[in-house]
């Protein structure tokens, strides 16, 4: 999630609080710090992360990584998970939808 050595900032902390925040609607969203930055979990299963620096993606699967793409999301590193661009944080709505078809790429 981060890169080795790193250590959480203030701003990924942040980035969780707005994260759990925006998806609270979905319900069953958990945090974890892992790595130097967070795992973001639906019903234990992890789909989101937020990296040491505060910058939050989301998994990627066939259903949505063409999405991502189109959006100009950034892949994390070998890492099936993309960035979430600022417009669609700022956006509450798609920000829900992002999440819900990451969440849905889980099963």
């Amino acid at each position: 999630m981060g890169e080795k050595g790193s250590k959480m900032t203030n701003d990924s902390v942040l980035m969780v609080e707005l994260l759990l925040e925006k998806l609270e609607r979905i319900g069953s969203i958990s945090t974890k710090k892992m790595f130097g930055g967070h795992g973001v979990f639906h019903n234990g299963k992890i789909f989101g992360m937020v990296d040491s620096k505060g910058q939050a993606f989301l998994k990627a699967s066939e259903n949505n990584k063409a999405e991502f793409e189109q959006n100009g999301s950034q892949k994390h590193g070998k890492m099936p998970y993309y960035s979430i661009p600022e417009d669609i944080l700022a956006d509450s709505e798609k920000l829900l939808d992002w999440a819900e078809k990451s969440i849905a790429g889980l099963k």
